[in-house]
């Protein structure tokens, strides 16, 4: 089962990591603007959201396979629907429906129907099953990321460059059907008759403050997505297609072997400390980033940073599933999942207006701030829980 899980998360981190860096290269193709590229974005995360939510508040009544079946099929018309189209007002109701995913991590329904079948392997394993389905995830949207540069490959032979785009949409949509038949063959060992009719239990309150804390650090995320990065990228340094792409694979994979080191450092000094005492130097990189005065230097700072920002992925979704009875863990991953894709889906529109104005420096510059001032508020409020559930 977690080796099903792990291969489609293989595909989709593949199918994102082209995709983000695709985006905004595709939607400026067909004639929209820096705004335009961040009402995108927010729809996308907006729609996720809301299907998260749902699937947090109804989706104990229903088979996990079943989710992760609809929600394949979903991805597959996703990539079909953004090939055909044109228009900003049909691909806004896509994205908000779809299962485009424009950020560096998973910030879709899958996840926290995934995490769900990966909290069943024993409580000593846990944080390294994590680690393993970030690294994973990782290093395969570093791999897509490379594929970005497709599209000017194709236009040099010949292909249309808006055709060589929506070819990657096409893509997109069979990557969707592969994950469909990788979930077709999985066991569904969460199907069983009785369950409880109330989705959160006695760890509702521990679970509604940790999503308060994570919306902080995932609304400055939504400030400086992937695909936004790319056109920060794009718009300040005038870099290729091609190059960002090479960037991002980059990226990508001093994220995924950051997340290798998680599990054993979280084993040393525990999972708060884990979280934030990798964050803070992150964001820290990111602010220079933005007011670094020439390119070699920017993405200096953001392969730091990129080497930083994500070993707390893993470490905290084994917190969240180490603090709550192993019957509310479904709940858990999607309501700390909401509220962090609805605070995210602010940014980008935000993102977008600043680029607009000209403003290319204030978004990174907020991200930055806001996930430091999270991160000291993360471990005022649990490093003493962290002790106690070290100490029974």
């Amino acid at each position: 089962m977690i080796r099903l899980v792990l291969a489609a998360r293989a595909l989709r981190a593949f199918a994102d990591g082209f995709i983000a860096v695709v985006l905004p290269a595709y939607l400026l193709a067909l004639g929209l603007g820096q705004l335009e590229v961040g009402l995108i974005g927010t729809a996308t995360l907006f729609g996720s959201a809301l299907t998260t939510l749902a699937v947090g508040r109804w989706g104990h009544r229903f088979s996990i396979r079943r989710l992760l079946l609809m929600a394949s099929a979903a991805m597959a018309v996703t990539g079909c629907a953004f090939a055909g189209l044109s228009s900003l007002w049909p691909l806004l109701i896509v994205a908000f429906i779809g299962t485009l995913n424009p950020s560096s991590g998973d910030a879709t329904v899958f996840l926290p129907l995934d995490h769900t079948m990966l909290a069943t392997t024993p409580a000593e394993r846990r944080t390294t099953v994590f680690a393993r389905y970030s690294f994973i995830g990782s290093v395969f949207a570093a791999s897509g990321a490379l594929l970005s540069g497709a599209p000017e490959w194709l236009a040099s032979h010949g292909w249309p460059m808006l055709t060589a785009l929506r070819a990657m949409f096409l893509l997109y949509a069979a990557i969707g059907l592969t994950v469909w038949v990788l979930y077709l063959r999985l066991p569904d060992p969460h199907a069983q008759p009785g369950k409880p009719a109330a989705p959160l239990g006695p760890s509702r309150s521990t679970v509604w403050r940790l999503a308060g804390l994570f919306s902080v650090d995932s609304f400055a995320g939504g400030l400086i997505l992937n695909s936004l990065l790319a056109l920060w990228l794009f718009q300040r340094f005038g870099m290729s297609l091609a190059a960002a792409g090479a960037f991002f694979f980059w990226t990508g994979l001093l994220a995924a072997t950051s997340q290798l080191l998680a599990a054993p450092l979280a084993n040393r000094i525990g999972l708060i400390n884990t979280m934030v005492f990798t964050h803070i130097p992150s964001s820290v990189c990111l602010i220079g980033a933005a007011l670094a005065p020439s390119l070699p230097l920017a993405l200096t700072l953001l392969l730091v940073r990129s080497a930083l920002s994500q070993m707390d992925v893993p470490a905290r979704s084994a917190f969240v599933m180490s603090v709550v009875t192993p019957a509310e863990r479904p709940a858990a991953a999607s309501f700390t999942a909401v509220p962090r894709s609805l605070a995210a889906a602010v940014g980008p529109s935000i993102t977008g207006a600043f680029f607009a104005a000209g403003a290319m420096a204030a978004p990174l510059v907020g991200c930055g701030v806001l996930k430091i001032a999270y991160d000291l508020a993360l471990f005022a409020a649990f490093r003493r829980v962290e002790r106690e559930m070290a100490g029974t």
